[in-house]
């Protein structure tokens, strides 16, 4: 498993990050699962969430789970939740990363791929508007599937690339690359009615959305980083360089823990590509084996029933990461605290594949899972616990 998703590093670097990726996923965990798994689980906590949704041929979990979080903190908030449109951030975010490509001579991650944190920028920068109003389908469409789009997207960047070490380019020059956008996903609306009212997407999001981009954080665990700082998290797909704050690896988890029990959901951006982690079971964990020894002959009987997980140590996490055995694959969003018939709890995630799996789109992850594979997490400021927020030092970035 593990040199099988080393050689796809090389070619993938990062699920979403190229036009097949998250195909090629979906279809590498088929075989994760048992055909007589027994899990029986009941709900501890359940803060909210809207439907489960499909992205698709499309490696936007990012913006899929980051607009879920969004719609969940419209419900904590005591507002009648908005489905809203993940493919207008989405396309508002290939925008911004498609000029940073090129003014970085070609030196950034290019592909469908990208962090929770992008969800709030383009939130912030762009606005937010309804599903019915940007679905981003052509018509005849009902899923997105963006690998022509890309197909044709890269090229042109690549040449501009390639002319801008010529010479100047035209002031324009972001004109054909918005143009394909318009093509494949449909120009973004600059008015629209919603429920009677003239909207601009900017008003939509302060009127009806409600929510302050401000009051978020994204957080990550990086052992070979000082704790309690900032750091810009080295993974391919924060193409825009934003900086997590660090924080020990159990903290991760006690800050999810405070936020579920006081009624918060969680963006978490996670590596799924593991065989401990079964889409069609729905369930993942960290089992108390040697994990170089797992085979597809023997993943199957993984998920018959609840079984020990591994502990985790910051050390084991920090090798996956360095490794590149924990990688940033996926995205999904933290809606709830569930326990097993043997009374273990879990974290009840809802996932962007559709309504395909034992649980209806959902799936139930370990504490120790969350550990070892997590690659950052999104929270309000408030679900942070006073203990570790007052160690947060707000004028402190290691950058790079």
């Amino acid at each position: 498993m593990k040199n099988i998703k080393i050689t796809s590093l090389l070619f993938v670097l990062s699920a979403g990050s190229m036009m097949f990726a998250q195909d090629d996923l979906i279809n590498k965990l088929k075989s994760n699962q048992s055909q007589n798994a027994n899990f029986q689980f009941t709900t501890l906590k359940d803060v909210g969430a809207t439907s489960v949704k499909n992205q698709g041929s499309s490696g936007t979990c990012w913006s899929y789970s980051g607009n879920s979080f969004l719609e969940s903190e419209m419900q904590r908030m005591g507002k009648k939740p908005v489905d809203l449109a993940e493919i207008f951030t989405a396309r508002n975010s290939y925008h911004d990363k498609a000029k940073l490509y090129v003014l970085n001579s070609g030196a950034i991650s290019w592909g469908d791929g990208g962090e929770l944190h992008d969800v709030v920028n383009m939130y912030k920068k762009y606005g937010a508007v309804p599903q019915d109003v940007y679905t981003g389908l052509k018509s005849g469409q009902t899923l997105n599937n963006f690998s022509e789009m890309q197909g044709k997207l890269k090229p042109v960047l690549d040449s501009l690339v390639a002319a801008a070490s010529k010479g100047k380019l035209s002031d324009n020059w972001m004109s054909s690359v918005d143009a394909i956008l318009d093509e494949y996903l449909g120009k973004v609306p600059t008015n629209f009615t919603y429920q009677g009212k003239s909207y601009t997407p900017q008003t939509f999001a302060k009127e009806v959305v409600g929510i302050n981009a401000d009051d978020y954080v994204e957080l990550s665990s990086y052992k070979d980083y000082p704790y309690y700082q900032k750091f810009v998290v080295p993974i391919p797909d924060n193409w825009s360089h934003d900086s997590d704050w660090n924080v020990p690896m159990k903290d991760l988890t006690a800050i999810i823990d405070n936020a579920v029990n006081k009624g918060y959901s969680v963006g978490w951006a996670t590596d799924v590509s593991e065989p401990y982690f079964s889409y069609k079971n729905g369930v993942a964990y960290v089992p108390d084996v040697d994990l170089d020894q797992i085979t597809k002959d023997n993943k199957g009987t993984l998920f018959t029933e609840p079984k020990k997980d591994k502990t985790i140590t910051e050390d084991m996490r920090q090798k996956a990461l360095n490794n590149l055995s924990t990688t940033d694959d996926h995205g999904m969003h933290i809606v709830g605290l569930a326990k097993d018939q043997s009374g273990k709890e879990y974290y009840m995630v809802k996932n962007s594949w559709g309504v395909t799996n034992d649980f209806e789109g959902y799936i139930y992850v370990t504490r120790p899972y969350v550990e070892y594979k997590s690659t950052a997490i999104l929270v309000h400021k408030d679900a942070l616990p006073k203990s570790i927020k007052k160690q947060l030092k707000p004028t402190k970035s290691i950058g790079l």
